[in-house]
């Protein structure tokens, strides 16, 4: 629910379910499956000793408990056990995973798991994943379509092409294929081969109830990150996040309107953000023009995504220059300047957008005017070391002043030397309107359980 109590999206409702017998599923969707989530599935009686090592080790030396569950673990989790995180509740799951491989076939327990497992909100079972990803039913799958289903139970949110990183099933598919050819179930050209259609695959139109999608999925995916998909999906939590809707919409219905107004400039996109600089809240995430639209990539989410920044880094450099003594009255000489790149490198000479040069200026006039000589000195007196470190300091995630950071960027850093996020640029922003203090950004206030808790 946004912050006045209004539904934003129904994580997960009434579980849409077809049931399929096996011979109806592609033996490449069986394998994809086995390859990726129990390679040892045909080998061990309900659970893998390697797996449980690992539980193990993480629960005495790190005070943690962790997954690591075999397919038929998994099943039993889903079918019979609730949501809690518990070393009692892993104890169950392996006794009844024991229980369950003496009374089944591994035909059987395989196809009660595709079946049973999660592909996200709603969908259950290998046929509405099917239908619902592809618009077909599940025998007619190709290979590479059954990589991509058997990629997404381990992190539906996350691998979802609908969700707010529609592109990040192509790393995990590859991971499938790669499993599977490891493993012998393909062979290295059927991989390639498979790999190369990645980026050509065609999804069905998502037929989503969704208000702001893309904070709604951001939100969704920070509370899968910090609870765990199966409380996420099966927890029945009420959360109420910090977004306006009335504001979310108006600045979405801007968002469109100024793109359409450039599109002879050839700008295609665009995205907002609107927070409040004293609590850090996020009133407002528009992340692309129209997150439904069918002609361009509008469910990629551009308000966390990498963007060149233009000039509006600059004052994040004067303001180191503050910490260094100087001031808005400080003057320069904004003339043709020469700066040494290094070895066989040509000197540096910025130009200003109009390509002219003003003479003697004040810091405030060439902050005002976004002056490009002027700011590249600044940087140069700060040191990039330093402008990094506190720009980093102030939100910019992208620019932590490690070594290797640093050999990556020059003295045009502060003309949009290096890619940031609007979500961190808003939040370093935020820091000059909050007296220099810097508040993380807050998507969530608050989240109630099924019990009330």
């Amino acid at each position: 629910m946004d912050r006045n109590g209004k539904t934003l999206y129904k994580v997960y409702g009434d579980k849409n379910r077809t049931l399929v017998t096996l011979d109806k599923i592609p033996k490449d969707l069986i394998n994809a499956t086995i390859a990726s989530e129990d390679k040892e599935f045909y080998k061990h009686q309900g659970f893998a000793w390697d797996g449980y090592l690992r539980i193990v080790k993480e629960l005495v030396v790190n005070r943690r408990v962790i997954g690591g569950s075999s397919i038929t673990q998994q099943l039993v989790k889903n079918s019979l056990l609730n949501d809690e995180w518990s070393v009692t509740r892993k104890l169950r799951e392996l006794i009844l995973a024991i229980q369950v491989e003496q009374r089944y076939s591994k035909s059987e327990i395989i196809q009660m798991y595709l079946n049973e497992i999660p592909y996200g909100g709603t969908i259950y079972g290998v046929q509405a994943a099917a239908q619902t990803y592809f618009g077909k039913n599940v025998e007619d799958l190709t290979l590479t379509e059954s990589a991509i289903l058997a990629g997404l139970p381990q992190s539906p949110s996350r691998y979802t092409p609908y969700g707010n990183t529609p592109k990040a099933y192509i790393e995990r598919t590859k991971y499938v294929l790669r499993r599977m050819q490891e493993d012998t179930y393909i062979t290295v050209d059927q991989e390639k081969q498979s790999v190369e259609q990645l980026d050509t695959v065609a999804f069905k139109k998502p037929n989503i109830e969704i208000q702001a999608p893309h904070f709604t999925l951001y939100v969704k995916q920070q509370l899968e990150d910090r609870y765990g998909k199966e409380l996420i999906e099966n927890g029945g939590l009420k959360v109420t996040t910090s977004l306006d809707l009335d504001i979310q919409n108006k600045a979405q219905e801007i968002v469109k309107t100024e793109v359409d107004k450039l599109v002879k400039a050839k700008v295609g996109n665009g995205a907002a953000m609107v927070m409040n600089p004293k609590t850090g809240e996020i009133i407002a995430m528009v992340g692309s023009k129209d997150y439904f639209a069918e002609d361009y990539d509008g469910q990629y989410n551009v308000a966390v995504a990498n963007r060149q920044p233009g000039s509006a880094t600059k004052p994040m450099t004067y303001a180191v220059g503050f910490t260094k003594g100087y001031t808005p009255a400080t003057m320069w000489l904004d003339i043709k300047t020469s700066f040494d790149a290094g070895p066989n490198q040509k000197p540096y000479e910025p130009v200003n957008y109009d390509g002219k040069y003003r003479g003697p200026v004040l810091t405030r006039s060439a902050l005002g005017s976004s002056l490009n000589v002027t700011a590249v000195k600044q940087l140069a007196v700060n040191t990039i070391k330093d402008t990094m470190k506190t720009s980093y300091d102030m939100g910019l995630t992208t620019w932590e002043p490690t070594a290797q950071n640093m050999a990556q960027v020059g003295l045009s850093l502060t003309l949009g030397g290096r890619e940031v996020k609007l979500i961190d640029l808003t939040t370093a922003y935020s820091v000059f309107a909050n007296e220099g203090i810097k508040q993380e950004p807050v998507s969530i206030l608050k989240v109630v359980d099924a019990s009330g808790k």
